[in-house]
């Protein structure tokens, strides 16, 4: 695929709107790659999940929290088409120590812009380049006892868009609190602490640092997991001036009529509710909502079910195969597929 340099906006500002969470907040820091959900599971529940204590080892590499022996030997790929031919993928693999108790996972992702045509200021042609981001990460997690789970990744992130080049370093710190007998997860996350270390200009940018916390809870007796998760609690007021509103007029006095956001509306700006299905270990349908997205994404007069997302889980074989769909707004939706399989599976039994 080739596209004109003109493009290359178009391209940036659609990917940067997709991202959940990130339409006004991506202002203020750059590596928004750091956002994407990790898997379609991740996707289909709303964009966040960090309180599910399974073997997903997808989860554990957004929470490093979340990493457990049951993990060990776990390989986990994703991948994700975006728009404008944009293609970001996941690749991961877990091993759990038996004799430390602790459980390690490496990852790489990427993201491609695809390539681009260069060009002067008169259109004449100059060749062609690339674009894209890649990140590096590790990441442990050691259990403290039967209940807390503690665990940290390190990422190291490189951008590249034709002669510009930038890196930084980022870490996620995670603690969970696990009572199987009960079906109560409590996870805290905070997400890419770091410094930006080669900017491309002579000013560092921030990194999209955020607060998570998360609650599921696993009906005893009914296959329902209810989860809430409170996301950018680091910064409480999430509201915004739109300079697309459709301002309304006082037909009294003539004057705008402000727009007022109370204190509860507020406040649903920080919560993705969301909820799985669980049909034993081989079916799984999820659902999930983004209150913010919703609100900031939406276009009015056509909402459609812009914030929604659904997807499903199926263990086949050996293996464990992951949809999830997100309607960002109307002119985009996210499609994610994920596959997962354990080695220590194809071994033989012994007899």
């Amino acid at each position: 695929m080739t596209r004109d340099c003109s493009g290359i906006l178009h391209t940036l500002l659609a990917l940067l709107m997709a991202f959940p969470g990130s339409a006004q907040l991506g202002g203020g820091a750059s590596f928004r790659v750091l956002d994407i959900p990790s898997s379609a599971r991740i996707s289909a529940l709303g964009g966040t999940q960090i309180a599910v204590f399974d073997d997903d080892l997808n989860l554990g590499i957004f929470n490093p929290g979340l990493l457990n022996a049951s993990m060990g030997k776990q390989v986990a790929l994703s991948y994700l088409p975006y728009f404008d031919g944009i293609n970001v993928g996941f690749g991961s693999y877990a091993h759990h120590f038996d004799s430390i108790n602790t459980t390690f996972s490496g990852t790489v992702q990427f993201i491609d812009y695809g390539t681009f045509q260069r060009t002067e200021a008169d259109g004449s042609e100059l060749g062609t380049f690339r674009a894209g981001e890649y990140v590096f990460q590790v990441g442990g997690s050691h259990a403290l006892d039967s209940l807390f789970t503690v665990g940290a990744n390190l990422k190291f992130i490189t951008s590249q868009l034709e002669a510009y080049n930038s890196t930084a370093w980022a870490a996620d710190v995670g603690a969970v609190f696990h009572k199987r007998t009960l079906g109560l997860t409590v996870a805290a996350l905070l997400r890419n602490i770091g410094y930006q270390s080669s900017p491309v200009t002579d000013q560092r940018e921030k990194l999209p640092f955020e607060v998570q916390l998360g609650v599921t809870y696993k009906f005893k007796h009914a296959p329902f997991r209810l989860g809430m998760m409170f996301r950018n609690l680091q910064r409480w007021d999430l509201t915004y001036d739109d300079p697309v509103r459709q301002v309304q007029i006082d037909p009294t006095t003539g004057e705008p009529i402000e727009e007022k956001v109370t204190f509860g509306q507020k406040a649903l700006l920080h919560l993705q509710p969301n909820l799985e299905v669980v049909f034993g270990r081989y079916f799984m349908l999820r659902l999930g909502y983004d209150f913010k997205r919703r609100r900031e994404l939406k276009v009015d007069g056509k909402p459609g079910i812009t914030g929604l997302s659904f997807g499903l889980g199926l263990r086949v074989s050996k293996f464990h195969l992951s949809y999830g769909f997100a309607q960002y707004h109307t002119a985009g939706i996210s499609n994610t597929i994920t596959l997962a399989t354990r080695f220590s599976d194809f071994k033989r039994k012994q007899e």
